[in-house]
C-alpha cells in the first residue's frame, strides 16, 4: 500500500470524490459530496474539506466546520461528513482523514472536535468509537454526537 496524501477539495477532484463507492448498507448514512461543497457558499471561511489520495486515487473525503462563535458547541469544530470508497475502507484513511482534521483543530486552537452520526448496523459509530470519539450527547433527532478531546 502507497502513501496516503490529504488534498484540497478542488475542480479537479470533486467529480472523483461525488463517485466514492460504498459498502452495501452504507447508502442511508451518506450524501453526495457535492451537497457538503455546496455549503461553502454560506461561510467558506468555516468549510474545511479535503480529499486524500493513495497512490493517486481519490479513496477519501472529509469536510471539516470550524466555527468557534456557533452557539452549539458540537458545531464549533466538527465534521461534517467522511467517505471512504469501499475498496479504501479498512486502510486507515478514514483514521488518516479524521487526525488531519483533529490537527486542524489543534492548530485553531480547539480543544476537541466532534462528530454526529445516525445509528444503525452499517453506520459509522463502530468507526468513530474506534478512533476515539466518546458518545457525549444525542440531538432531537435520536442521531448521536461524539466528541474526540484533542
Amino acid at each position: 500500500m502507497g502513501e496516503i496524501r490529504l488534498e484540497e477539495l478542488s475542480a479537479s477532484n470533486i467529480a472523483a470524490a461525488n463517485t466514492l463507492s460504498l459498502k452495501p448498507g452504507q447508502e442511508q448514512f451518506i450524501t453526495p459530496v457535492s451537497y457538503s461543497a455546496e455549503t461553502t457558499v454560506t461561510d467558506p471561511a468555516a468549510a474545511w474539506q479535503r480529499v486524500a489520495r493513495l497512490d493517486d486515487k481519490v479513496v477519501g473525503f472529509i469536510h471539516g466546520n470550524f466555527d468557534p462563535d456557533n452557539e452549539h458547541d458540537e458545531f464549533r469544530a466538527c465534521i461534517w461528513r467522511i467517505n471512504v470508497d469501499a475498496d479504501a475502507q479498512g486502510q486507515g484513511v478514514g483514521r488518516f482523514l479524521a487526525r488531519a482534521l483533529a490537527e486542524e483543530a489543534r492548530t485553531r486552537g480547539f480543544d476537541r472536535i466532534t462528530v454526529m452520526w445516525e445509528p444503525g448496523t452499517e453506520g459509522p459509530e463502530a468507526f468513530f468509537h474506534r478512533i476515539g470519539f466518546v458518545d457525549v450527547d444525542q440531538t432531537q433527532y435520536g442521531d448521536i454526537i461524539g466528541a474526540l478531546a484533542l
